[in-house]
Order: structure tokens, then C-alpha cells, then sequence
């Protein structure tokens, strides 16, 4: 044992440890299987498994080999071929392990005076719950390989169960807690029930039928152990916002009726904790909000993101009940809260729905002014306010609405000035001061305007950066070169022959009109 433990651990004839390590495993397994079938014919089913000499032998493997086991899997190499045997390895070792195993491998890790050594405890449980997180992200073993990732799956919830104790036990209570832990198991939690081999709703019916017979649904019972490892944590769960306001809302994802249930009210213990702790809960508004922007931007309304929205809506329902029902100091606010989240669902359903193909440009544009609108003057969130300008000036550009993008553009400059104060970088502009970005930004929109031929709302700007380079730049080239402009902008509204602009008033009335335009006015 200790020479196959020496090998393991300097990742020397792995492929031989391994397969020495699947022989003795099978051998106990044949063990097991004759013993249990021994006393079935025999009529003895109340004898205890753990009395017999292969629950012993296994003990000597756990606390022999587990560790080496764990750290050799995660250190392995994903290309190469005994990735697959020594993860099998693993699993299997964790199916032969019972309740009185793990309370082995505990006492492993207490010192001469039975006191626990946290550290290497700590060290422990987060090399298996870095193993286990990347067992579940990377596909292991073939996609057709149904049963051995069931196998995998169950295995590994069972030892999660089992791995949460000492999080309650020894990093808890008493002045331990561990927030780095605690954190990392709450990330494989959520990584194991939104994995998508756990997905039955992808399934055929005979299969999902099968594997729910046998298994259950496996993400129901972690859903429950996230909740009850979350309800343990008491006044520690602040150091959990709002990192984990995003993760906890992809469990919602998850097309499962009891486990939405289950989940949703995390996010009005969110909200309590917060307002008693700092007196609000912007954090997680903020957090929220951001998460679902990014759910309808970047994933493009695939049917599982349209299951979270319904959730959503339910969710409001729910917290709107418990925020009616709770302490008055904050019920106002939190109603506020979840009305603003409805309303903004709406907008985000909206535009989901119409957010693909060239056909529904113009409905894009509306539910994108909708939502543009909505973080201005009902949020108050400027950056989320922004984001939309640029998505609804990409929206014109291709469609060569210059007047109408140079517009756009225009109402990201008008909440800018002159000043010489430092704005961050993204991925539209550098690090720059306020007064460089509204000029470059006046710049494009005076293309966009000469583009579209609205020369007279382009004149405006062309002076304001004549003021500019004049009076506080001392740029006498620039203002040459923008005077220039202007005086071109002023020959073609002289000499330059345009068709007049037609409008029309077009009114939507009816529910089968989709809400961004049911019971509105609009020029057409």
C-alpha cells in the first residue's frame, strides 16, 4: 500500500498504479457483491456490511491512499490515457466508503492530543472540492457514456454530504469560520447542479424515465443541500454578498418545479441580511440586475434561460409576500425593489424575444430604447444606461441611420463634460480624462451627422469644439480643421437639395401586440 501511495505521489508507472489500484477494488467489490448475496439466501438481512473484513479493508485504503488518490487526479494530465481509469478509481473508492469511513478519515487529521489540525483539514477539503468542480465542468469520460457519469454524479453527491460536515463541524462555529472554503464548496455545488449531464429535460423520455427510477433527480437533492448548508451559516452569510447572488440565480435555471421553490427564497434571506447588516441591499439589486443583463445579452434567449425568466417571475411573487409580511423599516424599499425587477423581466423578455433576425431590427430598437429608458429613469443605473447606447447605435449603423446613431451616441456625450477628471477604461475606450472622450465622442457624431445629412444639428458641436481648442487647448490646427467643417456643414444646408422627412402616427392597441408597444404612439 505504501509503495503503491510512493509511486501515486511522484507520478511515477501511474498507468500501473492504477491499474493495480482497479484490481484490488474490483477484488472487494466481488467481495461485497458474494457476502451480500450470501446473506440474502441465507436470511440474513439485519447483519451489518461494516463487520465484514472488506468495509476493514476498505478502511485501510482510505486512510492509506484517498488523499494521494484525490491529489493524483488533480494533478494528472486531461490528455492523457489514465485520466479515465484513475477517476474511476477514485469513484469507485468512494462508493466503498460508509459513514464509519469518513469518520476514519477525520481522526486522520486530529493530532496526538485528538485535537483537529484545521490547516491540513482546510488543505484537504479543498483539493477534493477543486477535483470535484473539475469532474463535473470537463467531460472525463465519452458523452455516450450515460451510466458511468450517473454512477460518477451519485457517487459524488453522496460524498459531498458527507464532505459538508467538517465545513459545520471545524470551520464554523466557535470564531473558525472559513469563508474561502465554505465559498469553494457553494461553487461546486452550484457547478454540480447546473452541469449539464444533469440536464434531464435534454434526455429522451425512456432515458430520463430510467435514470430518475434509479437516481432520482440529482440536482433536487443538492438544491436541498445548498439550502441547508446556507440556512447553517446564520450571521455569516453577508460575507457571501453578492458573490454568490449570480451563482444562486443560475440554479434557477434548472427547469425543475420543487427545486425553484426550494432556491428562491435565498434571495429574500439575501436581502434581510444585507439591510441589517449595512442598512440597504444594493449589493444584491445591483448584482441581480447585472446577472440577468448579461443572462439576455450573452446567451441569446435559449430555452433555458426563458425557464429562468418564468422563475424570475415567480421569484417576485414570492419575495414581494415576504418583504409585505417583514419588518416595516425596509418594506418599502424592498417592494420598490421587486416591482423595479418585474418591470425590468418585462423589458428583458421583450427583448429576448425578438433579438434574432434582420426581419425584427425595429422591434430590437424598441425594446432597446425600452430598456435604455428603464436604467436611466426608473434604476438609476448609469453604466447599464450606457451599455444600451451603444447597443442600440450598433443597431443603426448597419441599418445607415446615421442621424438616428448620431443621436444615440449624443446621449452618452451630453452626460459628460469638459473636465479634466480621469474616466476608466472598457472595451470601447482607454483610460482617458472626461473632456478626451466627449471629444472623440463629438467627433463621431459629426460624422454620423455629415453621414445622414442633418448638417444642422452637427453645426452645434462643431462649435462647442472650436470653444474647445480655442479657449482652453490652445489647438490652433484642430481649430482649423474644425472650422473647416462647419463652414462645409453651412455650404451643404444652402446647396445641398434633401428630400423632406414624412412621419406618420402609428398607435398599438390589443394584447396581441407584444407589451414594449401595446397601448403607445409611435412616429412612423
Amino acid at each position: 500500500m505504501w509503495h503503491l501511495q510512493d509511486h501515486m505521489s511522484h507520478q511515477q508507472e501511474l498507468r500501473l498504479c492504477s491499474d493495480l489500484l482497479g484490481e484490488i477494488l474490483t477484488f472487494l467489490y466481488q467481495e461485497k457483491d458474494q457476502r451480500q448475496q450470501s446473506q440474502n439466501l441465507n436470511g440474513i438481512s439485519a447483519l451489518s456490511f461494516s463487520d465484514n473484513s472488506v468495509t476493514q479493508e476498505a478502511d485501510i485504503l482510505v486512510i492509506g491512499i484517498l488523499e494521494t488518490l484525490i491529489r493524483s487526479v488533480r494533478d494528472i494530465d486531461r490528455t492523457s490515457t489514465v485520466v479515465g481509469p484513475m477517476v474511476a478509481n477514485l469513484v469507485a473508492l468512494l462508493r466503498l466508503m460508509e459513514e464509519r469511513h469518513y469518520l476514519h478519515l477525520w481522526k486522520k487529521f486530529d493530532d496526538r492530543c485528538q485535537i483537529r489540525d484545521r490547516k491540513k483539514l482546510k488543505d484537504f477539503l479543498l483539493q477534493v472540492f477543486l477535483v470535484f468542480r473539475d469532474l463535473v465542468k470537463q467531460d472525463v469520460f465519452p458523452r455516450d457514456w450515460v451510466v458511468m457519469k450517473m454512477v460518477t454524479n451519485h457517487v459524488a453527491l453522496c460524498a459531498l454530504q458527507e464532505f459538508s460536515q467538517p465545513l459545520t463541524v471545524d470551520f464554523l462555529e466557535n470564531g473558525s469560520f472559513d469563508a474561502q472554503l465554505w465559498s469553494n464548496y457553494f461553487t461546486l455545488a452550484v457547478a454540480f447542479l447546473t452541469q449539464p449531464s444533469l440536464q434531464l429535460e435534454t434526455f429522451l423520455e425512456s432515458k430520463r424515465d430510467k435514470i430518475l427510477e434509479k437516481y432520482g433527480d440529482m440536482r433536487v437533492l443538492m438544491g436541498f443541500q445548498i439550502l441547508s448548508m446556507w440556512d447553517k451559516l446564520g450571521e455569516h452569510k453577508v460575507c457571501f454578498i453578492p458573490a454568490m447572488v449570480g451563482p444562486f440565480l443560475e440554479v434557477t435555471l434548472v427547469p425543475e418545479t420543487e427545486l425553484r421553490k426550494a432556491t428562491l427564497p435565498i434571495f429574500f434571506d439575501m436581502m434581510e441580511c444585507e439591510q441589517k447588516t449595512r442598512g440597504n441591499f444594493k449589493q444584491v439589486e445591483s448584482e441581480l440586475i447585472d446577472k440577468l443583463d448579461i443572462l439576455v445579452s450573452e446567451n441569446k434567449g435559449d430555452d433555458e434561460y426563458r425557464q429562468l425568466f418564468n422563475t424570475m417571475e415567480h421569484l417576485s411573487a414570492v419575495l414581494l409576500e415576504k418583504v409585505r409580511s417583514n419588518d416595516p423599516v425596509w418594506r418599502k424599499n424592498g417592494i420598490a425593489f421587486i416591482n423595479s425587477i418585474t418591470r425590468l423581466l418585462e423589458r428583458l423578455l421583450d427583448y429576448r424575444n425578438v433579438m434574432e433576425g434582420e426581419e425584427n431590427r425595429d422591434k430590437r430598437m424598441s425594446c432597446t430604447v425600452n430598456l435604455l429608458n428603464f436604467y436611466k429613469n426608473e434604476i438609476n443605473r448609469k453604466d447599464m444606461y450606457i451599455r444600451y447606447i451603444y447597443k442600440l447605435c450598433d443597431l443603426h449603423l448597419p441599418a445607415e441611420n446615421y442621424t438616428e446613431a448620431a443621436f444615440t451616441l449624443k446621449l452618452h456625450a451630453d452626460l459628460l463634460s469638459w473636465s479634466n477628471c480621469s474616466l476608466p477604461g472598457d472595451q470601447r475606450y482607454r483610460e482617458q480624462p472626461e473632456w478626451q472622450r466627449k471629444e472623440a465622442l463629438y467627433l463621431k457624431i459629426i460624422e454620423y451627422f455629415d453621414k445622414g445629412k442633418c448638417w444642422e444639428e452637427g453645426t452645434p458641436l462643431c462649435k462647442e469644439l472650436a470653444e474647445l481648442y480655442e479657449k482652453k487647448l490652445f489647438d490652433y490646427a484642430r481649430l482649423s480643421s474644425i472650422l473647416k467643417t462647419q463652414a462645409k456643414f453651412l455650404d451643404n444646408i444652402l446647396s445641398q437639395l434633401r428630400p423632406e422627412p414624412e412621419y406618420f402616427r402609428v398607435g398599438f392597441y390589443g394584447i396581441g401586440f407584444p407589451l414594449f408597444l401595446r397601448v403607445k404612439l409611435r412616429l412612423a
